[in-house]
C-alpha cells in the first residue's frame, strides 16, 4: 500500500470555526508550516438545512470561501493551500468548483428523519433502540446500503471516514466487527464505492478526540481497498489546531510503504 502523503506532510481534512472546528483557517495555515507541511486543503462541512448545528451557514460559507482563497494567495510560496469541502450525503449541495470534495455519510435515514451516527454514544444508543428496535444490526447494514453510492451523491474526489458507524464500537461494544454479517455489509459498500477509484482516507480524527484507538478504516477494509488499486490518503480530521497531525507517525510506520 502506497500513501498519497507518506511523509505525513499534507492534510485535506481541516475544519475551522466557519462550522464545527476551534480555529481561524490563518491560525491553521500557520501552524501546518510551523509543522513542516507542505500542503494544507480545508473542507468545512457543507451546508445541509435539516441539521445546522455542525455545518457551516450560507452566509458562512461565502466567508470560508473567500477566507481561504485569499490565504491561498497570501501564503503562496510557503505552503499550498487548498479550498474544499466535506459534503454530507444527505446535505444540500452546490455547484461551486472547489479544488476536491470529501463525500461523507453522518446520518442513516428512518422515515423522514435524519439519524446522527456521531454525535454522542447516548444519542446512537437512544437512536437505536427507538427507530431499529435495538437492533444494530439492522442499523449498521442501513448506513452501509446507503453509503454504498456516496460518490454519485456526493460527487466525492475523497471517501470520508468509510466506517464511521464504527465510532462508540469500541471493543465491539455494540455489535462484533467481525462477525460475518458485517464485513459482507462493510465490503459489499466499500466495493460499490472503489467502482468510481476515489480516493479513500485512513482518518485519525476519533482517536485525537480519544474516542478510538485505531483509525477509520479497520484494517480489513484498507486492505480491500489496496487490492481495489484505489488511491488512500492520511488525514487527521482536524477541529483542533493541537490535532492537525494527531496519530500521523503511527499510522505511516504501519501504512506508509507498499
Amino acid at each position: 500500500m502506497i500513501l498519497l502523503n507518506p511523509k505525513g506532510d499534507v492534510n485535506l481534512h481541516t475544519h475551522t470555526y466557519y462550522c464545527d472546528g476551534k480555529d481561524s483557517p490563518e491560525t491553521l495555515v500557520q501552524r501546518a508550516i510551523a509543522l513542516g507541511f507542505r500542503a494544507l486543503g480545508f473542507s468545512g462541512h457543507e451546508y445541509s438545512s435539516f441539521d445546522t448545528d455542525f455545518c457551516m451557514s450560507p452566509a458562512d460559507t461565502e466567508k470560508y470561501r473567500g477566507e481561504v482563497l485569499a490565504l491561498k494567495e497570501k501564503y503562496k510560496g510557503q505552503i499550498d493551500i487548498y479550498l474544499g469541502i466535506e459534503r454530507d450525503y444527505f446535505g444540500d449541495g452546490d455547484d461551486y468548483p472547489y479544488d476536491y470534495v470529501i463525500g461523507s455519510l453522518h446520518y442513516v435515514k428512518a422515515g423522514d428523519r435524519y439519524l446522527p451516527v456521531d454525535y454522542t454514544e447516548e444519542i446512537t444508543a437512544a437512536v437505536v433502540e427507538q427507530y431499529f428496535g435495538g437492533d444494530f444490526r439492522s442499523y449498521v447494514e442501513s448506513y452501509y446500503r446507503t453509503l454504498a453510492d456516496v460518490v454519485e451523491k456526493t460527487r466525492a474526489d475523497i471517501v470520508g471516514h468509510f466506517d464511521l458507524i464504527t465510532k462508540f464500537n469500541e471493543g465491539y461494544k455494540y455489535f462484533d466487527e467481525g462477525a460475518p454479517w458485517y464485513r459482507e455489509a462493510a465490503l459489499t459498500a466499500l466495493r460499490e464505492v472503489a467502482r468510481s477509484k476515489p480516493i479513500f482516507e485512513i482518518n485519525t480524527g476519533a482517536m485525537a478526540r480519544g474516542q478510538r484507538t485505531k483509525p477509520y478504516p479497520a484494517d480489513f477494509l484498507l486492505e480491500e481497498i489496496d487490492r481495489l488499486q484505489c488511491q488512500i490518503i492520511l488525514s487527521s480530521d482536524c477541529h483542533d489546531l493541537d490535532c492537525l497531525d494527531f496519530g500521523f507517525e503511527g499510522v505511516i510506520k504501519l501504512w506508509g510503504k507498499s
